[in-house]
This record gives structure tokens, C-alpha cells and sequence, in this order.
């Protein structure tokens, strides 16, 4: 029975993709790091916040706010930089790298003396992020069959959340100094891994002619042993495609970045990185301790966060299930129309819990945060790599993906700073009710405007 369930083309272990798979598995070690960086914050924060901090100093709104948006300016600068590393060095390289400034975040965590301490680590694991967020898409889609493609790239969030919730759990039952010594296991054998058991996809070294290390890396990601195997045939289309005079991907002109098909995926991908940040999904996993504490729920606010990385997880996982099966597009109109709900009902609750005893339904807030989560995650978080790297032409898919994602990390930095003082001034139900509103837009965008790219060949616009 095991031998027939490997030997189904959708099974993930099946002969031709039990490396793509190995390979995925081990490059997200980093981004179960990355996520124990970003859930790890919101039980800490609070700590920091008490009159029982555990370090000599606590902070402030004001400061809070800079050190939780410390993360999106890094991101900006690791984005910029692997945007323009990436073609240079390679993806193996570039995933090398993005474990030194995050194993750096650890290192300040546990000697930190005052808040620029925290302020500059987190900018260092903002680098980390940002580098990876433009080269784990991108290589995973280069090694990955289109079938299988989806479900590889969705992985990255899915690890993103699995680290999440770690840092919850750490944050909330472990002594701050111990945290930094567990967590930096992952960035050390992360690193050990890439070394030694990655290499450069095939289309990369085609693009700088280096064919016969190409094929060995296409024999290595596609499992193929025999020396006359027919899927070869799939290598020289792929070799004969990137070396045409047609498709020389190393060098696009400007005109390329103007056609009619590029023009369009740039509108798709605008509305999608709106959406995708300012629906809140990513900030207020930052602060849900604080948030839940202002909820006007009596339950314990950092119980109530670890549940919530639970429920964050299976959203994403249900993403890996569905999104080569129902496709992108399907998914994202359902996590869409299902933020606007569960957020349009947070804000209602804790209106209206600021004027009434509503204490006997206390348990309301977590169930709408767990629908937003859980929904937010299925698509919008999800299927947001996926499809970002799908909508480009060909020729520009590189460059504009790693701007996008610039501009993604420019947004971070934005709604990891106000959403704070969003709560602060505005209180819960309106921050609650303007994600909701933004939300909605991209919900109707969905519905009219935007194209599967399920299956889509990585070789064609």
C-alpha cells in the first residue's frame, strides 16, 4: 500500500518529487526562525510593558511601535538587496546569507541593555525576512513541477505560522534569556543544511550558462537516475526556452516592463499587496496579546494568542491541501469575504463591550479572531507568494516580484508602526472596521478582475 500511495503523482514523496519536497522542508527551517522572531514579540511586549520587565527597562506606546516596525524596515532593506543579488549570486548563495543577520537578532535579544538594542535586531531579522521572502518564492517555483508548485510555495507561510506559534508558546513560558539559546538551533542547522544539501535551480545556471551544472541540478530536483530518461527531453525544452533570442531573462529591457501583459499583473499585484497587509493579517499577529487585552474578553490574552497560532496553522495548512486542487483565485475570494466578516463582528463586540456587561460572552472575541485568522490565512496569506510570482511575464518575473515585495515590506513597516497607535487613538472597533472596509475592496477586486494561474508553466506569461 505505502509503495502505490508513493508512486501517485500527487503524493509529495512520490520518486519524482521527494527532493523538491526534501528541499523545501530544509530552506524553511529559516522560516520557522523567521516566525519564532514575530510571534515571540507579542507575549514579550507585554512583559516589557510591566512594572515586572525582564530586562532594566521597559518601553513605551511610542517605542513599541518602533521596535515592532523595526521588522518592515529591514525587510525593505533585504528585499532591495536580494532583489538585486539574486540573479548575481544565485539562490544558494542568497539563502546562505539571510541566516546571518537573523542568528544576529538572538545575540542582541540576549544582551540587550535598552530598547535600540531590540530596535536594531529586529531590523537585522527584517533583513533576514525580506531576503527570504524574494528568494524562497522565487527558487520554488524554479524546481518545483507546476502540479506540485502551489503547494511548495504555500509551504513557506505554513512554516512562517508553525514558528509563530512557538514564539508564542516560548514567549509566554520561557525566561527571556533562554529563548535566544533555543531559537538559534534553527538558523545553525538551517544554514548547515543550505550548505550542503542545496543547489542553484536549473533555470539560474541555464541563465548563466553553466548547462552542465544545470542538468545535474535538474537530475537532482526531479530525481532522475537513468542517463537516456525521456524526461530529459523536459531539460532541453527548458534549455532551448531561456536561451532563445526571445527569452534572454537576464536582460530585459525597459520596453519589457510595459507590455500590456505586465501592466495588468502590476494593477493585480498592487490591489493584492493592499490587501494582503492592510487587512491587518500579518500586524496584528505582532500584538494579539494586547489586542485580545483590549477586546474586553476576560480570557487570558496569552492563552487566548497560543490558541490562535493553532488556528493559524491550519489555515495555512489548508492551503497546501487546496491550492493546487481548488486553485488561487477561489481561495482568496473566500479568506477575503471571510476577513470582512469576522472583523466586521471583533469591531461590534468591542464596541459595544465598552457600554455593556458582556462578559458572558467573552469567548466571542477569540471565535472571531480565530475566523479571521484561519480565513485571512487560507488565501490572503497563503496563496500571497504564490500567485505574485505566477503574475508576471516570463521576462520580468524576477525583477517585478522582488519589487513588489519591496513595496510589501514598505507596507509592514507602515501598519507594524500605526496599528499601535491606531488602537491607542482610534480604539479597537475602528481599526477593526477600516481593515474590514480595505478588505472588501479586494474582495470585489477578486470576484471581477483577477485570473487563475493554477498550473500556469513558469516558462510562459
Amino acid at each position: 500500500m505505502l509503495k502505490k500511495l508513493l508512486q501517485r503523482t500527487d503524493c509529495l514523496l512520490n520518486e519524482r518529487q521527494r527532493y523538491q519536497f526534501f528541499a523545501t522542508v530544509l530552506i524553511n527551517l529559516i522560516s520557522i526562525a523567521h516566525g519564532i522572531g514575530v510571534g515571540w514579540l507579542s507575549p514579550i511586549l507585554r512583559k516589557l510593558q510591566s512594572a515586572d520587565s525582564p530586562l532594566e527597562f521597559s518601553l513605551s506606546i511610542a517605542e513599541i511601535s518602533w521596535v515592532g516596525s523595526a521588522l518592515g524596515m529591514g525587510a525593505v532593506t533585504g528585499n532591495i538587496f536580494m532583489g538585486v543579488a539574486l540573479n548575481r549570486i544565485g539562490a544558494r548563495l542568497g539563502l546562505l546569507f539571510i541566516a546571518i543577520p537573523h542568528s544576529c537578532l538572538w545575540i542582541l535579544v540576549y544582551f540587550a541593555q535598552s530598547m535600540e538594542y531590540l530596535f536594531v535586531g529586529r531590523f537585522l531579522a527584517g533583513i533576514s525576512s525580506g531576503g527570504m521572502y524574494i528568494v524562497h518564492p522565487i527558487f520554488l517555483s524554479e524546481i518545483s513541477d507546476a502540479k506540485v508548485r502551489g503547494t511548495f510555495g504555500s509551504m513557506v507561510m505554513l512554516s512562517v505560522n508553525i514558528g509563530i506559534l512557538l514564539g508564542y508558546i516560548l514567549g509566554t513560558h520561557l525566561a527571556y534569556h533562554v529563548i535566544p539559546l533555543v531559537v538559534l538551533i534553527f538558523p545553525l542547522s538551517y544554514f548547515i543544511s543550505t550548505l550542503f544539501f542545496i543547489r542553484d535551480s536549473p533555470m539560474h545556471l541555464i541563465r548563466k550558462r553553466k548547462f552542465a551544472a544545470a542538468e545535474q541540478s535538474f537530475r537532482y530536483y526531479k530525481n532522475i537516475k537513468d542517463i537516456a530518461s525521456s524526461a530529459m527531453l523536459e531539460f532541453e525544452h527548458m534549455k532551448h526556452t531561456l536561451t532563445s533570442a526571445a527569452k534572454q531573462l537576464d536582460k530585459p529591457t525597459l520596453q519589457d516592463f510595459f507590455t500590456k501583459a505586465a501592466l495588468k499583473a502590476y494593477g493585480i499585484a498592487f490591489v493584492l499587496l493592499i490587501v494582503n497587509q492592510f487587512s491587518g493579517l500579518f500586524a496584528m499577529v505582532n500584538y494579539m496579546s494586547d489586542i485580545f487585552a483590549a477586546s474586553g474578553s476576560t480570557l487570558n490574552p496569552d492563552n487566548c494568542t497560543i490558541f490562535i497560532g493553532v488556528v493559524q496553522i491550519l489555515g495555512t495548512y489548508g492551503t497546501t491541501l487546496l491550492c493546487d486542487i481548488w486553485g488561487r483565485k477561489i481561495l482568496l475570494v473566500v479568506s477575503s469575504a471571510g476577513v470582512v466578516f469576522s472583523l466586521s463582528a471583533l469591531g461590534l463586540f468591542t464596541y459595544f463591550a465598552a457600554r455593556y456587561d458582556l462578559s458572558d460572552w467573552s469567548w466571542l472575541p477569540l471565535l472571531c479572531m480565530s475566523l479571521y485568522i484561519f480565513l485571512g490565512n487560507i488565501g490572503l496569506i497563503g496563496c500571497f507568494f504564490v500567485v505574485l510570482v505566477e503574475l508576471f511575464p516570463v521576462k520580468i518575473r524576477a525583477q517585478a516580484a522582488s519589487i513588489a515585495i519591496v513595496i510589501c515590506s514598505c507596507f509592514v513597516f507602515v501598519m507594524l508602526n500605526i496599528l499601535p497607535l491606531c488602537m491607542a487613538n482610534w480604539g479597537l472597533p475602528a481599526t477593526m472596521w477600516s481593515c474590514a472596509a480595505i478588505t472588501a475592496f479586494g474582495f470585489v477586486f477578486f470576484v471581477c478582475c483577477l485570473n487563475e494561474t493554477k498550473g500556469k508553466s513558469m516558462l510562459e506569461d
